[in-house]
């Protein structure tokens, strides 16, 4: 991780610890944490022999999920 992604999520952190996160900086959170997810998962599969890559939910899948008609209301 890039030490200004650090740095945001240390921000994400505290903000949710004091309450003040709001569903924005959920959002943006959960997207730049989902594609980490998926680098590590492509460079794991790449790794290994012959193995099919796992299956890495997208972050606008993964929103759906958490928020469902939430995210459409917002936009």
């Amino acid at each position: 991780m890039t030490p200004e992604l650090n740095s945001k999520i240390a921000a994400w952190r505290q903000k949710a610890v004091d309450g003040t996160l709001t569903l924005e900086e959920m959002k943006e959170a959960i997207v730049a944490l989902r594609a980490g997810r998926v680098s590590a998962a492509i460079a794991s599969a790449t790794s290994k022999s012959k193995k099919a890559p796992m299956a890495v939910p997208s972050a606008d899948s993964l929103m759906d999920e958490l928020f469902g008609d939430m995210r459409e209301v917002s936009k």
